[in-house]
């Protein structure tokens, strides 16, 4: 029978099948050909046939242990870990030097990752058996299986030293290497990952995996470029007896890189190339439903991740992948469920826990506050407070309230004012692409001159009507109240306007904004602002552009207010923004916009113009920030020309809650 032991040591396990088979049928109850065939059998994948058949025999041979062996590692290739585990136990007890059986245990507590009994039993295999290659090998994936668990757990210092450990033991492991970089770019540690993956590259056989997971860490990075550049070398380094596996994760990677730098066309391209070859693989349908996203063609993301989540429901990119696109069209309670089902299949996942972190911020009640300090060339002053408050009571559905006090002097006139404003609303999706907006309140004025108490209000609908599109329509009815000389007069404002954003998908973006005025001194406004902008980079946020405004107005009252029958402002400016809300806690944000240009008022002489806003703050956790923020301009303003005006300030936004109150 040595063919056939030949046949199962060297793995050619359908040879030693078919050999041993033939075998019993003329020496059927041959107890050693039984054992080969049955292992022969369990090794190609038909384990419960195997745990038959040495079931079988321990029938006949209750005490011959090297068949107990046998029948113990079918419990483990029919994946009955459990039963595997309390039948190694027993062995152990009966021989605690067998090192098919200290090897076995090890194995079945791996399964049933209990990682740190399984090291134990390991290496006392290896006492057993020095140098073991097999033994060496399960205790390789004994670490990676461990160094993973307490990643999954968000125990990274503990996963890293494992992977460390490991790395000792097996020097520049490719496996290693790669689950030690991944565990790098969780942590955002990105230089780390980089190092790690730089040594990966020193074995040419990996140079493909490391270019990959180069290319990745540049992109969480911010550099897209050198993403793209690392992408577009391992993906031209592909040949024809490349490893299948590694062609798609090389073609994948920098089709993502093409993505990344939005060059739509030529990943377009690639993609339906691969959709005529796989038109039902799920690595395919998750780049067109990503490229898709990038293009805000959700709907069409959302087809994908469906197709993708019928061929397999356990899909980390069909469930995470889903949950993006619904919270995109503003189906937040769907949104939700996905990002649940993704944590159902993938237990505790950063990205997912991150996902309903963040959902659930949108629907957080918070209180904001603000409080500022104003003045002008023409000795006017102000100090203000204002606090708001928003508690969703579901993801639909969302009360407002707000305060605010201002005081307003000035030095030369002794003109003095304040006005206390009270507002209360809510806030409702209709449709997922439709949201009302409307509060409604009164303002308490003090003057000199006058006290009185006027209605006030602001209704909007918030509408998505295209992809890339958000207009606004809505009224506002408010009281002047810039300084002490127009709060005495009482003037009531009746705002009708529209907002209206425009983006695209080549970096550039157009906002227009138009308010009629009807005030209650018979005067009328209309006030237009459009912007032309472009986005240089993503992050930071650094956009520049071009701005107009017009005002006209119908009757003249320049000793009350600035009202000119004509006015027109254009400026070039400049807008870099790190944006607060995907600042990580105990980090800084900012925010700084610089312009200058002209402004024409009627048919006098142009006049130049600058304007500079800055914010900085920092966020203390993720409840909680703080920022100050300036305003510095000499644009003519509804009150005055020719002025120069000046505003600083603190904010503070406290959550009240860790997550919102209809979720707990």
């Amino acid at each position: 029978m040595q063919e056939g032991f030949s046949f199962l040591e060297t793995g050619q396990y359908v040879k030693a099948e078919s050999f041993f088979k033939t075998v019993l049928k003329e020496y059927p109850k041959n107890k050693t050909a039984k054992l080969c065939y049955g292992r022969a059998v369990g090794l190609l994948g038909n384990s419960k046939q195997a745990v038959s058949i040495f079931t079988d025999l321990l029938n006949t041979y209750p005490n011959d242990f090297e068949i107990k062996l046998n029948y113990a590692e079918s419990l483990l290739w029919n994946k009955d870990f459990t039963a595997a585990k309390n039948y190694y136990e027993g062995l152990i007890q009966e021989n605690n030097q067998s090192f098919s059986a200290l090897l076995g245990y090890a194995n079945t507590l791996s399964n049933l990752k209990l990682y740190q009994d399984a090291l134990i039993y390991v290496n006392k295999a290896l006492d057993v058996s020095l140098g073991n290659a097999n033994a060496l090998t399960s205790k390789k994936y004994i670490y990676l299986g461990y160094a993973y668990q307490k990643q999954q757990a968000q125990l990274y210092d503990e996963a890293e030293t494992l992977l460390k450990e490991n790395l000792t033991l097996f020097k520049d492991d490719k496996d290693t290497l790669l689950n030690l970089a991944n565990l790098y770019l969780i942590m955002a540690e990105l230089d780390k990952a980089t190092e790690t993956y730089n040594i990966l590259a020193k074995n040419p056989d990996n140079k493909l995996s490391a270019l990959n997971g180069l290319a990745l860490a540049q992109h969480l990075n911010g550099k897209e470029k050198d993403a793209l550049t690392l992408g577009e070398q391992a993906f031209l380094s592909l040949k024809d007896h490349t490893d299948t596996t590694l062609v798609q994760q090389t073609t994948e990677r920098y089709i993502q890189a093409l993505i990344w730098n939005k060059k739509f066309k030529d990943a377009d391209v690639l993609i339906n190339n691969l959709i005529e070859n796989k038109p039902n693989a799920n690595w395919v349908l998750a780049l067109r439903a990503t490229l898709n996203i990038y293009k805000s063609d959700f709907k069409k993301s959302l087809v994908d991740y469906n197709r993708i989540l019928e061929n397999d429901s356990t899909s980390f990119d069909g469930n995470l992948g889903k949950a993006n696109t619904l919270k995109a069209l503003g189906r937040y309670d769907e949104a939700y469920k996905s990002a649940n089902n993704t944590l159902t299949y993938y237990d505790k996942q950063k990205d997912a826990t991150q996902f309903i972190k963040t959902l659930n911020t949108t629907f957080t009640p918070f209180i904001e506050t603000k409080t500022s300090y104003t003045f002008d060339n023409g000795d006017n002053e102000a100090f203000a407070l204002e606090a708001n408050i928003e508690f969703p009571t579901s993801t639909k559905f969302k009360w407002l309230a707000g305060y605010a006090y201002r005081n307003t002097s000035n030095a030369i006139t002794n003109l003095k004012a304040t006005s206390n404003n009270v507002v209360l609303g809510l806030a409702y999706q209709l449709m997922p692409n439709v949201t009302f907006k409307g509060t409604a309140g009164v303002t308490s004025a003090k003057a000199d001159t006058d006290d009185f108490t006027q209605l006030l209000a602001d209704a909007s609908f918030q509408i998505k009507p295209f992809k890339l599109q958000v207009l606004d329509l809505g009224y506002k009815r408010e009281v002047q109240n810039f300084n002490a000389e127009l709060l005495d007069r009482e003037i009531v404002m009746n705002n009708f306007y529209a907002n209206y954003n425009l983006s695209t998908n080549f970096n550039l973006g157009w906002f227009t904004q138009y308010y009629y005025t009807s005030q209650s001194d018979d005067n009328t406004r209309n006030l237009l602002f459009t912007s032309l902008y472009y986005n240089i980079l993503a992050k930071p946020s650094l956009k520049a552009g071009l701005n107009y405004q017009y005002i006209t107005f119908k009757n003249q009252v320049p000793t009350i207010y600035f009202s000119p029958e004509r006015f027109n402002a254009g400026e070039v400016f400049i807008n870099l923004i790190k944006d607060e809300v995907i600042t990580k806690p105990n980090e800084w944000f900012y925010e700084l916009t610089a312009a200058t240009g002209y402004q024409f008022i009627e048919d006098d002489e142009k006049q130049s113009t600058y304007r500079i806003q800055g914010k900085l703050g920092y966020k203390f956790s993720e409840r909680a920030l703080l920022n100050f923020y300036g305003t510095r301009s000499n644009i003519a303003s509804a009150t005055a020309a020719g002025f120069t005006f000046t505003e600083v300030g603190v904010r503070f936004k406290w959550y009240l809650s860790e997550i919102p109150g209809f979720r707990r």
